[in-house]
C-alpha cells in the first residue's frame, strides 16, 4: 500500500510540475489542490498521518532510550533457521 501511495504521489507531483508549461491547466490543478486541502477528508487523513508518525517516533525513542550507549540495539533474526526458505 505504501508503495502504491508513493507511486501515485510521485506521478501527481511530476504531472503538477510538468503542467506548468500550460498556465491554464496549472491554475486548474492549483484550484483542485486547494479544494482538496480544504476538505474534511484531507484533514482527517492528515491527522491520521500525524498520529502514525508520532507513534512511530515514540517507539523509536523508547527503543533508543533502553540502550546504554545510545546506539541501536541488536534485534533478533527475523528469519529463524526453521523458517528460512
Amino acid at each position: 500500500m505504501r508503495f502504491r501511495l508513493g507511486v501515485v504521489t510521485g506521478f501527481a507531483a511530476g504531472y503538477y510540475l510538468g503542467a506548468k508549461a500550460g498556465r491554464e491547466r496549472y491554475e486548474q490543478i492549483n484550484r483542485t489542490i486547494r479544494r482538496i486541502q480544504g476538505s474534511d477528508a484531507y484533514e482527517t487523513a492528515m491527522e491520521k498521518v500525524h498520529e502514525a508518525t508520532s507513534v512511530a517516533s515514540d517507539k523509536v525513542r523508547d527503543v533508543m532510550s533502553h540502550t546504554d550507549d545510545g546506539r541501536a540495539p541488536t534485534l533478533p533474526d527475523p528469519w529463524p533457521e526453521t523458517a528460512r526458505p
